[in-house]
């Protein structure tokens, strides 16, 4: 199963998604490491990096499928061209592919924990509030099935209940 986690920076999706893949024992492909790893090996920011890193963890993800195994994909997904390049990724492999959107419905706990977030990603620069709600007006509306978490609920509930939703999926 290909398990794709969606939502704003500092929502809670990537612990969420930690959360989760330890719960399922399944390897998490995050985007942020992976663009930041890109700037760490000299491409320079001006390039697509983002556009990239989707791609290296596409198909870092389509290995981890190969092997017959689950994978969760840790990125914002904020737009459609990338919820299809999942859809596309687990059509090529036969498997199904389930979307998890994390929200944060309180914008004061947003904010802080964007704010007061250090996930020690060498050589990445953390959005800054604005940047979030920028993005946030250009979230696409979703057209796909999805469970959506809210991260002002308790991780381990949160957790349970995506175990059962991936569970319905599969």
């Amino acid at each position: 199963m290909l398990i794709v986690m969606a939502g704003l920076p500092g929502a809670g999706k990537s612990s969420m998604a930690e959360a989760l893949g330890r719960r399922l024992v399944a390897p998490v492909v995050s985007v942020d490491p992976v663009e930041a790893a890109m700037w760490r090996a000299g491409v320079a920011r001006d390039q697509p990096t983002g556009l990239a890193a989707y791609a290296v963890a596409e198909a870092v993800a389509g290995g981890v499928l190969a092997l017959g195994q689950t994978v969760i994909a840790d990125a914002v997904n904020a737009v459609e061209a990338a919820r299809e390049q999942w859809r596309s990724l687990g059509g090529r492999h036969g498997v199904p592919v389930a979307f998890i959107e994390v929200v944060c419905s309180d914008p004061i706990v947003h904010r802080r924990r964007l704010e007061g977030r250090s996930r020690r990603i060498e050589g990445f620069t953390e959005p800054t509030w604005e940047a979030v709600e920028r993005l946030r007006e250009r979230f696409a509306p979703w057209t796909d099935h999805r469970l959506v978490l809210d991260a002002v609920t308790d991780v381990s509930s949160n957790v349970a209940a995506a175990v059962e939703f991936l569970a319905a999926v599969s």
